[in-house]
């Protein structure tokens, strides 16, 4: 799809035999880590709550109807979002992710930049999504995307609605 700094993003399940070597292992990474955020850390997957548990163990069911994007470096899986499918002329992103090892590489925006591509292929007109306020990095990312912040469609505390036109 695209190439970002020696990272390409790839649409999944593409060429990928299992989820393993797509985004469970980075969506379990993601969840783990928003537990923890949130003062509610969990040893392992399989303490996080169902929703989550079947995100990490069963993406291709879970995500059937949407787009996972992910971004390789070479054989590795390093980061990854979802589309979801689009609705009324909008879709959501979602879990975007990109490993500690990789961050600073341009590989958030490369998945950035890919799913908007993506939504506009889709007919979408207006991309949003949800961020935690603490995720003050992942704000200003969106924010440099043309993201601004919207009134909350879901109540959770310390949660930051956004979107932007496509």
């Amino acid at each position: 799809m695209s190439d970002q700094r020696g990272v390409a993003i790839v649409r999944w399940p593409g060429r990928f035999p299992s989820a393993e070597g797509g985004p469970a292992a980075l969506l379990a990474a993601y969840h783990l880590s928003t537990e923890a955020e949130k003062g509610a850390a969990v040893a392992g997957v399989d303490e996080l709550p169902e929703r989550y548990r079947a995100e990490v163990s069963d993406p291709r069911s879970v995500f059937v109807d949407d787009v996972v994007l992910v971004a390789m470096s070479g054989d590795t899986a390093v980061g990854c979002l979802v589309v979801t499918a689009p609705a009324d002329g909008r879709s959501e992103i979602k879990r975007l992710w990109t490993d500690p090892a990789f961050r600073g590489r341009g590989v958030a925006s490369g998945l950035l930049d890919a799913a908007l591509a993506r939504a506009s292929e889709d007919g979408v007109v207006t991309v949003r999504l949800s961020v935690w306020r603490w995720r003050t990095e992942a704000v200003a990312l969106y924010e440099r995307f043309g993201f601004t912040v919207t009134e909350s469609w879901d109540a959770r505390d310390q949660l930051v609605c956004m979107e932007r036109a496509v």
